[in-house]
């Protein structure tokens, strides 16, 4: 097989192989008709093998863990969907919990630390997911303890690493933060987050929310020895009713609701379904599978690093065209009447996600122009619980929010810079006559 080259973008052989992996790339699944979709921070495109593989073992009556031929191919479908999960999170010790979404992890997993590690305060940034933010709150002022908020840096997109650490003290029992926006595409820097949280308190807790970051980058445990860490599937080419946790030792031994006769780090309750196992391994398989176009290197954590160091490339390529354009087109930056928020030039620090407005087209109508143009984008606004606190402390009433992912084209990037030029000349013209 011969081997591509270290170019940043993904040859055109490579992405016709890509995007014939994933289910209506760029098809309307009801309508049948051509379109670009570009909401994937909603969800993401589909892998066709992910779903395939979960209706194949869904279907089957079997229960894993019997004595028969078919109960056993079960039991290794879940295990070696646990084992993958590992390799996400590069988890070599810990525990994997699995629940019905990453929400309800977030606010379990927050629930048992914040009642049962000694402490006054609570600390959390202002950039958090409403799973995260509001589970922190909930149990601070469930049993009296002080709610300590970060707050963003609106240059940047993010929070200040220095934000988070001088609102932690030995009395923090709970740090919850998280790894990316899923409004600026800012990526925390979670490693010295970590490594500065403990020098103020060794033992402290920490919990990371990773569902936006996981499909656009490198999550490493070893790295980041956080207590607990999600990450959602369906956000990550796979399928819904899945939530998935990492969890360290002393955090999976903690006093989680569990069946009393099993052992005390197991934190499996009832039955999960052996298709979302499978549906992980198929994710993972994927990723070493790009991975694997790069690199003649056998181990799957590696050729996993491989492959998400080559998605974060090819979205960080993307990118900087749909922000400074092409020879056709004029990017963002560059569009009279377009607005692009919290603009931060590293692009290294930034997950494939952009805000814009266009002026004099607030954001639900932009939307409706985009879709009448077959673009399928989504508004953040302040009415919204899931963007309120988020944008407020961007001092920012909205956005049109463009979530893109690795499988799109420069072409199709182009095709949405000349659609917002289109819209974008249409309303300063109406506002002129």
């Amino acid at each position: 097989m011969v081997k591509l080259t270290n170019e940043t973008l993904f040859s055109n052989e490579l992405l016709s192989e890509i995007r014939e992996k994933f289910a209506f790339v760029d098809i309307d699944p009801l309508t049948q008709k051509k379109r670009l979709f570009l909401d994937n921070a909603g969800g993401s495109y589909r892998l066709k093998s992910a779903n395939e593989k979960f209706a194949q073992y869904d279907l089957i009556p079997d229960h894993p863990q019997r004595d028969h031929e078919t109960a056993k191919l079960l039991f290794e479908v879940e295990q070696k969907g646990i084992e993958d999960i590992r390799t996400i999170f590069n988890a070599k010790k810990g525990r994997i919990g699995t629940y019905f979404t990453a929400s309800q992890a977030m606010f379990d997993i927050t629930g048992v630390i914040a009642e049962n590690i000694e402490g006054t305060n609570i600390v959390t940034t202002a950039l958090e997911h409403p799973s995260a933010f509001d589970s922190a709150k909930f149990y601070a002022d469930k049993l009296g303890k002080e709610f300590r908020v970060a707050p963003t840096n609106p240059v940047t997109g993010g929070v200040d690493v220095e934000e988070i650490t001088k609102l932690i003290d030995s009395d923090t029992c709970l740090l919850s933060v998280i790894y990316a926006s899923n409004i600026s595409g800012a990526i925390l820097d979670i490693e010295t987050i970590v490594k500065e949280a403990r020098k103020i308190k060794p033992d402290l807790y920490i919990i990371v929310d990773a569902v936006q970051h996981a499909p656009h980058g490198i999550i490493d445990i070893e790295k980041t020895p956080v207590d607990a860490m999600n990450i959602a599937p369906y956000k990550f080419f796979g399928v819904r009713g899945f939530g998935i946790a990492y969890l360290s030792e002393r955090a999976a031994k903690l006093p989680h609701h569990r069946l009393f006769g099993k052992e005390g780090g197991d934190l499996q309750l009832g039955s999960p379904a052996p298709g979302h196992f499978a549906s992980i391994s198929e994710v993972v398989n994927y990723v070493c599978w790009i991975g694997s176009q790069f690199s003649d290197e056998q181990d799957r954590r590696k050729l996993f690093i491989e492959g998400m160091t080559r998605i974060a490339l090819q979205e960080r390529a993307l990118l900087e065209t749909m922000l400074n354009g092409t020879d056709k087109v004029k990017g963002l930056r560059n569009i009279p009447g377009v607005t692009v928020y919290l603009d931060y030039e590293d692009l290294s620090k930034r997950d494939f996600i952009i805000a814009i407005s266009i002026e004099n087209l607030d954001f639900q109508e932009a939307v409706r122009q985009y879709g009448n143009e077959n673009v399928l984008v989504y508004d953040r606004v302040a009415t919204s619980i899931y963007s309120k606190r988020m944008l407020e402390s961007f001092g920012m009433e909205g956005a049109i929010r463009v979530s893109p992912l690795h499988c799109n084209s420069v072409e199709e990037i182009e095709e949405f810079l000349e659609v917002t030029q289109k819209i974008a000349e249409k309303y300063a013209q109406n506002i002129q006559s």
